[in-house]
């Protein structure tokens, strides 16, 4: 069963039609009306009709509202829920024996009552408790109880009524001189009615839906007050009172709550409901300056005659001056609270209940203002969870959020009490405090974070352990907020830089930096298009021998101002931006079709060419790849084998699963991939051999101190043992001299590329070499 219903309109009956595993009777709804259209006629004719068939007309009416009664808790109320119905039944059965007993008893109905008159209000009072009680099971049901000016307002509804009540009906009633203490109890019978009144005026103003149901009852809820009004002023011989009148709004008030049961909307008076409270309509102003109003014209017009009324009728009238001032004051203090609310989610994140950067802002620029007068030096930590991204991916966005949570709190331990933990990003947290300026406080705190970092954390899949890199940054006055958290965020990136799990002070170079940076990479996103970025092409050669096998290409770019910008700047900035997926595919087109070319001008028993490509971490998460690769092919006519692509370990660790699908993929085309920079990251045995590769590139700083009994020549050697083993072709990088090639040949390398051989150049530069069969 769901907790909370969203308002609906009206005719959408079915909302409340399938509850609990209980589905409506099939054509309810005609039936409704069905009952709703006999019910209209009955009344007319009673109505209008003449008096000799008044009493079967009443009869059937009655008997029919208790049958459409009946039927509707049993038949359309949902499992569970039947109790408010069953309880108007037994409350309509009471009246009902109440009524045949005023008719058939002697005595029982006469006016002014006898005390055979106690014999029927035996069967009545309990029958206005019962339906009291339905009326509040289903305010509870609807969680109407919640709605607070809506139970104000019913009060003062039930207020006024009571006014009118007792200025009309009771105290002319106890003013009578043949007073008998029967007539003195029933003239207190409309306390009732009062108490009914205001169920049914909260059941009425209360939020939530308001279909059919719920007006058919609250008019038989005002059909039976005013018909106990009339009996009273009948009875207590106040007004001359038609019998038939009274008798038709009882008949009426049968009859429409046994509407209320058989319409199929019945079941959103037990459903819970949304209570939502709206700005005060105009009618429902008005009729609270009416309740309020009128009892106080009638007293201050009406003299009261004796001290008992002026003190009922003044009190009565405080009452209601009291409950407008209840409801202006807690008018008042939901709006206070809602502001509050409003300000702590607009200043406070969600998930960790943590200030977030909205607030940071306020705080440290709060504290910027006192920090020079009383020297002290602002200073924030911005703490930034390393590979985040691979345990949302791997656990999923919840476990991501628990994670998250649980740093919030391990994070606010290590604080003092006026120090400052904010989140203001995804995995991003900020630490703000103020210290005298000669303490080192702010390292001395990142430094305990991190230690902290380093236990794992008890989540629902386990322990989990994640690293942090923390920038920081201070300030003795005058810095703006938001600078201070721009210089920590730069700062953070520099921890990130340097390997991540540490943390990095803010200098001013570092802010230079960044604006070279931002330069940097506004100047890349229109190279491409500009013409400026080109394609160099190192050769790598058969080591047994020295034959050209093929070539690697290298992305180089040429800016107009700045000059030839070095790979290992730009490269970066591609890769973070996205930008790589872009200009990595046009590598790839410009690659394979120079090659193409190249293949043409060979002879038929020359050794057939390769072109090796790096493939970047953005390319290979990008599930297009295989596809862009495949098109590539089909267009220059390559054959796939004689196109290499290089790829990084730590690129493939970063995200395995991702980058396994991609490789197999890039594998069953055909093409050779090749691990570059071989151990310089993971270097596991395992990971290798999960991997679809065909080459390993031998990264440069182990062989630069090869064939000079270097420190690396047994690493060298082991690695060529293992990747013969693995059936694995390797080619060794960055060989510069020829002691370094003779000492690689003879430990059985295959291939080999450096400056040697020669430098990465344009196509143009390497037409003798093409022409040539070999290289010495």
């Amino acid at each position: 069963m769901p907790s909370v219903l969203a308002p609906q309109r009206p005719e959408a009956a079915s909302v409340v039609a399938v509850r609990a595993g209980s589905a409506l009777p099939r054509r309810s709804r005609t039936l409704a009306w069905s009952y709703l259209a006999a019910a209209g006629i009955l009344l007319a004719a009673l109505a209008v009709g003449p008096s000799w068939l008044s009493s079967p007309l009443m009869a059937v009416a009655v008997l029919g509202g208790l049958a459409a009664m009946a039927y509707g808790a049993r038949r359309m109320a949902a499992p569970g829920e039947r109790g408010p119905w069953m309880c108007l039944l037994a409350s309509a059965g009471l009246f009902f024996v109440a009524i045949v007993i005023r008719a058939v008893v002697p005595g029982a109905g006469a006016s002014p009552p006898t005390s055979m008159a106690l014999i029927p209000d035996a069967f009545a009072l309990p029958g206005y408790l019962i339906m009291g009680y339905a009326f509040g099971s289903m305010l509870r049901s609807r969680r109407a109880v919640e709605d607070d000016p809506a139970r104000v307002d019913a009060l003062l509804v039930g207020l006024a009524a009571a006014f009118m009540c007792w200025t009309y009906v009771m105290v002319p009633s106890m003013a009578q001189t043949d007073l008998t203490p029967l007539r003195v109890a029933n003239s207190f019978f409309p306390v009732f009615d009062v108490v009914l009144l205001v169920l049914a005026a909260q059941l009425a103003l209360s939020g939530g839906v308001r279909q059919l149901s719920l007006w058919l009852l609250l008019t038989a809820a005002a059909a039976m007050f005013a018909g106990d009004f009339l009996f009273m002023l009948r009875d207590g011989a106040i007004a001359d009172v038609p019998q038939h009148t009274i008798d038709v709004l009882f008949t009426a008030t049968f009859l429409f709550v046994g509407a209320a049961g058989l319409h199929p909307s019945m079941r959103s008076l037990t459903a819970p409901q949304q209570i939502i409270v709206k700005d005060l309509s105009k009618v429902r102003t008005a009729l609270i300056a009416l309740v309020v109003v009128v009892p106080v014209v009638i007293t201050t017009v009406e003299p009261a005659g004796t001290l008992v009324n002026g003190a009922v009728r003044a009190g009565l009238c405080v009452a209601l001056i009291l409950a407008v001032f209840y409801r202006v004051v807690r008018s008042n203090n939901s709006r206070a609270r809602a502001e509050r609310a409003t300000r702590r989610r607009a200043t406070h994140d969600a998930l960790t209940d943590l200030p977030n950067r909205e607030l940071l802002a306020e705080t440290v620029a709060s504290w910027g203002d006192r920090a020079a007068a009383e020297q002290l030096e602002v200073s924030l930590l911005f703490i930034d969870l390393d590979r985040f991204k691979m345990v949302n991916d791997h656990w999923g966005h919840q476990v991501g959020d628990e994670l998250l949570c649980a740093v919030a709190g391990r994070l606010g331990a290590q604080v003092r009490d006026a120090d400052l933990v904010c989140r203001i990003g995804g995995d991003e947290f900020v630490i703000a405090l103020a210290s005298p300026s000669h303490t080192k406080l702010a390292e001395s705190l990142a430094g305990r974070v991190l230690e902290e970092f380093s236990r794992p954390f008890e989540l629902s899949v386990g322990n989990v352990v994640v690293s942090a890199s923390i920038g920081v940054a201070k300030s003795l006055g005058g810095a703006q907020a938001l600078e201070l958290i721009r210089d920590a965020d730069t700062a953070m990136y520099k921890a990130k830089g340097s390997g991540r799990n540490a943390y990095a002070l803010f200098d001013t170079s570092l802010r230079d930096q960044v604006r070279d940076r931002m330069n940097l990479e506004q100047a890349l996103r229109s190279a491409l298009s500009r013409g400026e970025l080109s394609v160099h092409y190192q050769p790598i050669v058969d080591l047994a021998t020295g034959e050209l096998d093929g070539f690697e290409a290298l992305m180089r770019w040429q800016h107009p101002t700045l000059g030839a910008v070095s790979p290992m700047d730009f490269i970066p900035v591609a890769e973070e931006t996205g930008l790589i997926v872009e200009s990595g595919a046009w590598l790839l087109r410009e690659a394979v079709g120079q090659l193409a070319a190249w293949r043409a001008e060979q002879g038929p028993r020359d050794r057939p060419l390769h072109v090796s490509v790096n493939v970047s971490v953005r390319q290979l998460r990008d599930h297009a790849l295989a596809e862009v690769v495949r098109d590539v092919l089909t267009a220059t006519g390559l054959p796939p084998e004689a196109l290499w692509l290089e790829i990084t370990e730590s690129g493939v660790m970063e995200d395995l699963e991702t980058a396994l699908a991609t490789l197999d993929a890039l594998h069953a085309l055909g093409v050779t991939l090749a691990i570059d920079d071989f151990g310089t990251g993971y270097s596991s045995l395992s990971y290798l051999n999960r991997l679809p590769v065909g080459i390993v590139k031998l990264d440069r700083s182990f062989v630069s101190d090869v064939g000079r009994h270097g420190a690396n020549e047994s690493i060298v050697r082991a690695v060529l043992a293992m990747t013969r083993a693995m059936n694995l072709r390797v080619v060794a990088e960055g060989v510069e001299t020829e002691l370094q090639r003779d000492w690689l040949r003879e430990q059985g390398c295959d291939l080999a590329q450096g400056w040697l051989y020669g430098r990465p150049q344009l196509p143009a530069d390497h037409a003798d070499l093409i022409r040539r069969a070999s290289v010495r």
